[in-house]
């Protein structure tokens, strides 16, 4: 429902979950940029670990923390009304099987970047 100014109450707004290979630094900005134009609340990554350099500037000790920022997105994911994976050339690691499996089993749709390139086992 929008109010007298034509803006989409918050509570109305669709929540999309950014899931995938943080090697993928620019396909996430996409994405996001994509999901905030149709009006999208989007929650993606913190930290990319594999572009770290190009996308925070500095070097992170990304295993130091890897668990804390695992939970961290499984929270991201139970928050969401819907997973968007960043699937590009048909990339799905082990941590985002484990994210779209998480994402099913609590019935949060999914839905593919590159729909062309699905892998068999995501």
């Amino acid at each position: 429902m929008k109010n007298q100014s034509g803006v989409v109450a918050m509570s109305e707004r669709k929540i999309v979950c950014l899931c995938g290979s943080t090697r993928f630094h620019e396909d996430f900005v996409e994405a996001n940029l994509q999901e905030t134009l149709k009006g999208h609340i989007v929650l993606s990554v913190g930290v990319f670990g594999h572009r770290a350099e190009d996308a925070h500037g500095r070097s992170i000790d990304v295993e130091t923390h890897k668990q804390a920022l695992d939970g961290l997105h499984i929270d991201k994911i139970d928050m969401s009304h819907e997973v968007l994976v960043i699937n590009t050339g048909g990339h799905v690691g082990s941590s985002t099987r484990a994210e779209v499996e998480h994402a099913r089993d609590r019935g949060i749709p999914i839905r593919w970047f590159d729909p062309d390139n699905i892998p068999d086992n995501a």
